[in-house]
């Protein structure tokens, strides 16, 4: 599910896709030239000297394996003690859309811990048709597209907005169509896992080592039902549930409604507001009555009377009930931010009443500058061509009616984020939609954290039963995947990585602070996963 662009996150939604067995991928990867990697320096940046790029070309399609070719952009860490190497550790951000290149870049050498650098080289690649691979992109300039997406909100409320949004998506969805429909055609997770296959026998590998996050665990799914018998560990970290994602259980809603991210994200919010309310003083919000009331009246006063903020850079943002809503959801990723969430939500609610103007919070300031961390909306549209549609458009102001009734705010937002996709019409055919059960021989290591706001819980077991041999460990706290807030699970992965000592499944962990407790000086890990 990373620091993104909102409206990148509502650009996600299924097709109905003819599958491609296992036997007949096998068949066609035997038949692709493994890349060969020149490793070299990525630029003068004295930040990146610590690290090595490199691109490779991989079939575009693997049914033609000598024919046209994707550039795929991969970085590494080299390991710390080459002696002692095991071998490369492959990473996936989540997304759909996620640089596992700016991962390992921006960090790898944070959230992995001294042994595993030690033993493995930490590699992040670009997926295809994302960033620096081939991006998939929806209109001939960036430009273009920023002018084209200017005034479409994070998600409609009115019902004047929902047409309007509907109509917008139609017309997004056909620049996609018309400006990349070469590369979205071959934009599958099943291709790219076909591309980690390759990239595995490239760096010498007999077995692949793994760590995915979120929408990396589907990539993790897909790779461990493709290549069975090459797989030595897999860490699946924030389960995205196969069948939700994919449609292959049957369920007839949108992605957004299937992936239940409204639920989790509604669970997560009402957390958020008990533990602020039991922190006292250390939340702003108690200053202002109970937290719970103050930001529900606020949040219905915002669909009448947004407010006017001031950013750093001269202009203003102009905080609608749908802009709160994406905020929250953004900033509920990882509870290390809640108290400036918080803060955030006592300023929004004073300027609100006072009807005046006033300088943006930090949250605000935060989520409005990851906005313009985007390559393409294209580049997250990779359910369009490999999950199940709804095939009914129109109905989505039903389906997010729907979902706010089980999961107010959160599930109207995530509600919409397939309808780019009932426009698309292009679909990959060499995709891999199930079933999911897999033959994988090794022990996987499964983390699911009890209030995740972008793949809840209840998806970890399932997820795990998928596996002939899961060891499901439960993270107890908040946010998404365990980045940065457990050492407890830090130890885990490491022992499981490096020795292939896997926990007892059911195993537990606690996050190593509390919401709300006061910010110490130690280690601090920013989340980069796309949402």
């Amino acid at each position: 599910m990373t620091p993104r662009r909102i409206l990148r996150r509502l650009s996600v939604a299924g097709a109905a896709l003819v599958l491609l067995t296992p036997m007949t991928t096998a068949v066609a990867q035997a038949k692709s030239a493994v890349p060969q990697i020149a490793w070299g320096t990525c630029g003068t940046d004295p930040k990146l000297k610590p690290f090595q790029c490199a691109t490779v070309e991989v079939p575009t399609d693997y049914d033609n394996p000598h024919g046209p070719t994707t550039t795929i952009a991969l970085t590494r860490l080299p390991a710390g003690d080459p002696a002692h190497k095991v071998g490369t550790l492959f990473t996936n951000p989540g997304g759909p859309g996620g640089s596992g290149v700016d991962l390992v870049q921006q960090a790898g050498e944070q959230i992995y811990t001294p042994e595993v650098r030690a033993k493995f080289d930490i590699l992040g690649f670009d997926p295809r048709g994302v960033s620096r691979s081939d991006p998939a992109t929806c209109y001939p300039t960036a430009a273009e597209e920023s002018e084209a997406l200017a005034n479409v909100p994070a998600f409609p409320v009115t019902a004047k907005e929902e047409r309007r949004f509907i109509v917008d998506a139609a017309k997004q969805a056909l620049s996609c169509r018309t400006t990349s429909p070469d590369r979205l055609a071959h934009y599958s997770t099943a291709n790219v896992a076909r591309d980690m296959d390759l990239l595995r026998q490239a760096v010498g590998d007999e077995k692949l080592s793994y760590v995915g996050y979120s929408y990396g665990t589907y990539l993790g799914a897909t790779y461990a039902k493709l290549f069975p018998n090459k797989v030595r560990a897999l860490v699946l970290d924030g389960t995205l549930s196969p069948e939700w994602y994919s449609g292959s259980n049957g369920d007839p809603n949108p992605v957004g409604v299937r992936l239940k991210q409204g639920e989790g994200a509604y669970d997560t919010y009402e957390q958020f507001l008990t533990e602020c309310k039991k922190a006292a003083a250390n939340c702003a919000l108690n200053q202002l009555g109970d937290p719970r009331t103050v930001v529900e009246s606020t949040l219905e006063r915002l669909k009448t009377h947004p407010v006017v903020v001031a950013l750093p850079d001269g202009s203003t943002l102009t905080v609608t009930y749908a802009v709160a809503v994406a905020m929250t959801f953004s900033s509920l990723y990882d509870p290390i931010g809640y108290p400036a969430l918080a803060q955030t939500w006592a300023q929004l609610a004073v300027q609100n009443r006072a009807k005046a103007a006033t300088k943006a919070p930090q949250a605000l300031i935060e989520w409005n500058r990851r906005k313009e961390d985007y390559n393409s909306i294209g580049t997250v549209l990779q359910p369009c061509v490999e999950a199940r549609q709804s095939g009914r458009p129109l109905a989505y102001p039903a389906y997010a009616d729907a979902a706010d009734r089980r999961a107010p705010h959160f599930g109207r937002f995530r509600a919409w984020v397939g309808i780019h996709c009932e426009f698309l019409g292009i679909r990959d055919t060499d995709d891999f939609r199930g079933p999911w059960q897999n033959k994988v021989r090794q022990p996987v290591l499964v983390f699911g954290t009890r209030h995740d706001p972008a793949t809840p819980y209840e998806a970890t077991r399932p997820y795990a039963d998928l596996y002939p041999d899961a060891r499901m460990v439960t993270v107890e706290g908040y946010g998404h995947t365990t980045i940065g807030k457990s050492t407890c699970a830090d130890a885990m992965i490491t022992n499981y990585l490096a020795q292939l000592k896997a926990p007892a499944d059911g195993s537990t962990c606690n996050q190593d602070r509390k919401p709300f407790d006061p910010v110490s000086t130690g280690k601090r890990t920013l989340s980069l996963l796309p949402q």
